[in-house]
């Protein structure tokens, strides 16, 4: 469970970008962040994760306050937070197994890091998380030959490889089309879901968070504006959020999406059972 309380940033040019943010995750619970360009939600991920030194406040992960926490407990840290980015951040001239198998890199001496030769029981795991994610067969190939979503997916199962307590995600479908995003979001979902984590989702695809988050929070201006269900989502929190502005063809979108969404599923159940 990671929990939040007043957490603060001010930079030195007296800038607020959060404001007495508070919150908690609950074990299993996926939340998606949204708000305007500027509206803290970047922010606040690298504060979890002191990227960005928070100005006060608490974040607790366990019983562990990271805003307080030396550099040598940082480190250990954040070997249990798992990262996934809006482009990926792989080593492209790897192949995507020691892409997976760089999530261990805090865990391991420098020179099994530095020859990449990891514990048998870390190659069995990668093994396993590259067929979790549908990339089994793409194991030896470079990080530099596979597409947007297959990259994504890898990014994925090198967070996991962590063995994480809790997932932090920047934007994971921003360069990605809209049948390979809601592919994304589902896979982070469900694992999710099998592995009881919690997780934080940076995305500025309203329609898409509200398909597949537990729970929205909205940002504005550093301040939490909304926090509750994606069904609860109305035109008066949009509007408290981002702004006024008509949300009728946003909310088409939406349903339309959630047809195609329930379509897809209907054929992978029918699919997986002619298997």
């Amino acid at each position: 469970m990671l929990r939040i309380e007043n957490l603060a940033k001010q930079y030195r040019t007296g800038d607020r970008a959060l404001q007495g943010v508070s919150f908690t995750v609950e074990a299993g619970q996926v939340v998606g962040l949204i708000g305007p360009s500027g509206a803290g939600k970047s922010t606040l991920i690298r504060c979890v994760n002191r990227l960005v030194e928070p100005t006060s406040g608490k974040i607790l992960l366990g019983d562990r306050d990271i805003a307080t926490a030396s550099r040598s407990e940082l480190r250990r840290i954040r070997r249990r937070i798992g990262m996934i980015f809006q482009e990926y951040a792989l080593v492209e001239r790897l192949t995507v197994m020691e892409n997976v198998l760089s999530g261990r890199l805090g865990y391991v001496p420098f020179w099994r890091s530095f020859s990449r030769r990891f514990p048998q029981d870390d190659v069995d795991k990668a093994f396993a998380l590259l067929g979790r994610v549908g990339l089994t067969d793409h194991a030896d190939k470079r990080a530099d030959a596979l597409s947007g979503g297959q990259r994504q997916r890898v990014g994925i199962a090198r967070a996991l490889e962590q063995d994480p307590e809790l997932l932090l995600i920047d934007e994971p479908t921003a360069s990605l089309d809209p049948k390979t995003s809601r592919q994304i979001m589902r896979l982070i979902g469900e694992i999710c879901r099998e592995r009881n984590l919690p997780a934080i989702i940076n995305i500025h695809d309203v329609v898409l968070a509200q398909m597949f988050v537990d729970r929205i929070i909205g940002l504005r201006a550093g301040e939490v504006v909304f926090d509750g269900a994606p069904d609860t989502l109305d035109n008066d929190a949009l509007t408290a959020i981002y702004g006024e502005e008509d949300w009728t063809q946003m909310r088409r979108e939406r349903d339309d999406d959630a047809e195609e969404e329930e379509e897809a599923r209907a054929q992978e159940e029918r699919m997986a059972g002619l298997a």
